[in-house]
């Protein structure tokens, strides 16, 4: 196993690379060194010929709990450009998860523990999805401000989503796999395995054959407009920096980040456990 720090990297089965987010105190909290190892190693591993399927998942209690809000970008540059003004943070995220997309190989995410906000973006940015049953996936942030990747109606259905973005509420991975979000859940203890397992089979076919069965799927999903909608999604949530409650919300965080978000979800009584990111 190869440590990069945020990243580790490891070929647990034949054709089989796993990226393993390295942040474990923080709960995997998405930082920009984090970002840009994760995409620097899957874009990697789709240049390597001796690969032909890629895993994500997190060390530690949790696949990622979002993106760190608590001072841990300090000094650190974003890990690629985007252009500035308006709106450029949920550009340029959901430009770097949606690029896992335009990747020739498959790439799965293995999801356990919590599954907040950015981790949730990340995932759903991953073409296969397969979870612990009692995994926590939800977007808390949506109680003071607008997310910046909308995936919710496109996976989850009009009424699911209305219900995650008006609430936000987290959902379990049984209900991620009911709700279309995941592919398959299992108990917690069984996941890496069944993952790798997956992952072999899927490796099994060859990257030539794959990777155009991989562009059938995401072409027609952005045939029906998910890639523009996302887009039209990141202006809006600029929209929402601009909202009284959010100006407000930052404000309250000059106090206490944790404090805030501990205020913040207290009437809902849930992620009081989680640390400061979103």
């Amino acid at each position: 196993m190869v440590n990069d720090d945020v990243v580790l990297i490891d070929e647990p089965a034949p054709k089989v690379r796993r990226v393993t987010m390295n942040r474990p105190e923080k709960r995997n909290a998405l930082n920009h060194a984090l970002r840009g190892g994760i995409l620097n190693a899957l874009r990697e591993g789709d240049a390597d010929p001796d690969v032909r399927v890629q895993i994500v998942r997190g060390a530690g209690s949790s696949f990622s709990a979002g993106y760190e809000l608590g001072g841990g970008n300090a000094g650190l540059d974003m890990p690629y450009y985007t252009p500035g003004g308006d709106g450029q943070w949920p550009r340029h995220v959901t430009e770097g998860w949606m690029s896992i997309w335009d990747l020739a190989k498959p790439v799965i995410a293995q999801v356990h523990g919590y599954c907040l906000a950015g981790g949730s973006e990340l995932a759903t940015g991953c073409d296969l999805v397969y979870v612990a049953e009692d995994a926590k996936i939800g977007y808390p942030a949506v109680r003071f401000g607008v997310p910046d990747m909308h995936f919710h109606a496109w996976l989850c259905g009009m009424r699911a989503a209305m219900e995650m973005m008006l609430i936000g509420d987290s959902m379990s991975g049984t209900q991620a796999v009911e709700l279309g979000w995941a592919n398959r859940a299992f108990p917690g203890d069984q996941l890496d395995g069944e993952v790798v397992r997956l992952a072999g089979r899927i490796a099994l076919i060859p990257t030539d054959i794959a990777q155009l069965n991989k562009r059938v799927v995401h072409r027609g999903m952005e045939v029906m407009g998910l890639r523009s909608a996302i887009r039209v999604g990141t202006e809006l949530c600029a929209l929402g920096t601009k909202q009284e409650t959010l100006r407000e919300f930052v404000e309250e965080t000059r106090g206490g980040l944790t404090e805030a978000l501990q205020r913040r979800d207290e009437p809902f009584g849930d992620y009081r456990t989680v640390e400061p990111h979103d």
